[in-house]
């Protein structure tokens, strides 16, 4: 795998004919996506100013054109009309200025007439790498022009770390401010949420303090992509705590999750209703984000990047990582936060498969039916039924296992290849979506989600059900540009 240096990770891309031919290489790989947002060269992670507006949906992700690898970032956009099919419009910042000299980092969009204001936080280094987070505005016009605030909005907090980025924008009708959250970490690394506030978008930014999160005050040691939503009567604090295990999450230390509660903006106080819990149960779910604006506000649409930070993935190989996650729709049910599978998906069935053949398609979805008992569901084995990934419930303690080390492509196996989550109920269905690297199983509902990268070889096509009722299997058509556009 190849070493990258520091001056070819954050070289600077001046024209598209530079990547040109590592795309025409990338499109003809295996484990390309049929309907899940990719880079179209490089590596994509964390969605980025997820917003509605001007009748659609814009979508941009952390882009890094050269390769599998974390350098100069990017926001690259993409576009949809109903959240299924999308389509590529190309880098809209570029790191191009003193503020963002190694990357125009994660952030958030919000809506202002015919604009969009997009909040990011600008990755500065001296020249002895020191780093210095400014946290930058960019206004995309309708007609797709855009022009970058030549100043920041703020920059650091002198109190805490140079950890302060990814802001989220907001507006609180109750105090009439607008509020950006960043993530933070203390001085004696402890992560944190840091909170601003103006009255105008563009203008007038002034530290308000650190969120207060009772009982959470030394939880990780950094805070990434923090937000406060509403959904129904109650707010949701999510955010990404690091450097922290969890049960049933081996030995991964950088997790996504959220606590329910109320939100207090006046005294700057969550007061959680709870613990904390994990977002999505699989081995690869980071960085959600909820979009901005929506049409309707009583629901919540989340995204999220299927990776892991300090992670690495067999398409490195291939100088190509990276997808998001499916858009879900977010509800609360019994004081916790499920997530359900957009009501069109359905549109993008095609023909309807013989589950008796035992042959899996290659991007699919699966409908299996449970009566409670315990049950199987192995996917991509091989021909006679061994290997693959194995879904397993066990009726007594109601749990839910997903083991993917049967696969012949194991990866990142030092972060442990068995995940696992009780299920309140006995499990009833599981709704599972498959494309050519990635499975996002939906268990009861929403009741819980379990969101992996897999790399099945071409002898890995088959699966096997023992316990099932009943499984269902459509093969699902293309829904997600892959054309060449910078």
């Amino acid at each position: 795998m190849k070493n990258w240096s520091r001056e070819e990770r954050y070289r600077v891309l001046k024209s598209p004919e530079e990547i040109r031919d590592l795309y025409e290489r990338i499109k003809k790989t295996p484990y390309r996506q049929t309907y899940h947002i990719q880079p179209v060269t490089g590596l994509l992670n964390d969605p980025n100013g997820f917003v509605w507006h001007d009748g659609k949906w814009h979508l941009f992700y952390q882009w890094c054109p050269w390769g599998a690898v974390h350098g100069l970032k990017y926001w690259y956009q993409t576009v949809s009309r109903d959240l299924i099919t999308w389509e590529n419009v190309g880098v809209t910042i570029k790191p191009d200025c003193d503020l963002d000299n190694k990357g125009a980092y994660s952030g958030s969009a919000w809506p202002e007439g015919d604009k969009l204001q997009l909040f990011y936080t600008g990755n500065h280094r001296d020249p002895d790498w020191t780093r210095i987070p400014y946290t930058c505005m960019y206004t995309l016009f309708d007609d797709n022009t855009g022009e970058k605030k030549a100043e920041p909005l703020f920059g650091p907090h002198p109190d805490y770390t140079e950890h302060q980025r990814d802001p989220k924008i907001l507006f609180d009708e109750e105090t009439g401010y607008y509020y950006i959250c960043n993530g933070g970490q203390t001085k004696d690394k402890k992560g944190c949420m840091l909170i601003y506030r103006s009255k105008s978008l563009s203008e007038g930014w002034e530290f308000a303090g650190k969120l207060n999160v009772p009982g959470f005050e030394d939880f990780g040691g950094m805070w990434e992509c923090p937000a406060i939503e509403r959904i129904g009567d109650k707010d949701v604090l999510i955010f990404c705590p690091q450097h922290m295990k969890l049960i049933h999450r081996g030995d991964v230390t950088n997790h996504n999750g959220y606590i329910l509660g109320t939100m207090d903006w006046s005294t700057l106080t969550f007061t959680p209703d709870g613990k904390f819990h994990v977002l999505d149960f699989g081995f690869d779910s980071y960085a959600a984000e909820c979009a901005n604006n929506s049409p309707d506000p009583a629901s919540k649409i989340l995204v999220a990047w299927m990776g892991l930070p300090d992670s690495s993935y067999p398409t490195d190989e291939d100088e190509w990582s990276g997808c998001l996650t499916l858009p879900r729709e977010l509800r609360i049910r019994d004081r916790r936060l499920i997530q359900v599978p957009l009501p069109g998906l359905e549109a993008l069935r095609g023909d309807e498969v013989d589950p008796a053949d035992g042959i899996l398609p290659e991007a699919c979805e699966m409908i299996v039916k449970s009566d409670g008992g315990n049950m199987t569901l192995s996917l991509f084995t091989k021909a006679d039924g061994t290997g693959g990934i194995m879904i397993y419930y066990d009726a007594a303690w109601k749990m839910v296992t997903v083991d993917r080390s049967g696969l012949t492509k194991r990866f990142n196996i030092d972060q442990g290849e068995m995940r696992e989550h009780p299920t309140e109920f006995p499990l009833s269905t599981m709704r599972i979506f498959i494309d050519r690297s990635s499975v996002e199983i939906f268990v009861n509902e929403g009741d819980a989600v379990f969101s992996s990268r897999v790399f099945p070889t071409e002898e890995e096509h088959f699966f096997r059900a023992e316990g099932a009722s009943g499984v269902q299997i459509w093969k699902i058509r293309p829904a997600v540009s892959d054309e060449f556009i910078v």
